[in-house]
């Protein structure tokens, strides 16, 4: 007992991906399956990571 209403979220769900109409930016998923050269260029300044350094793990030489 006690799974009638997950059962009935599944089913309203599941109908809901079936019938709805989806417009679909098929250039953003493009992008974001070949990657973004402009997101990929993240610039970080030394402040930043001394900022953050105590959280790295040790490094091996």
């Amino acid at each position: 007992m006690g799974r009638g209403r997950a059962k009935a979220k599944q089913t309203k769900v599941a109908r809901d991906l079936k019938y709805r109409t989806h417009e679909t930016d098929l250039s953003a998923l493009a992008r974001e399956l070949h990657g973004d050269e402009r997101e990929s260029e993240v610039v970080v300044d030394s402040e930043e990571l001394e900022k953050w350094s105590d959280y790295s793990g040790p490094t091996r030489d």
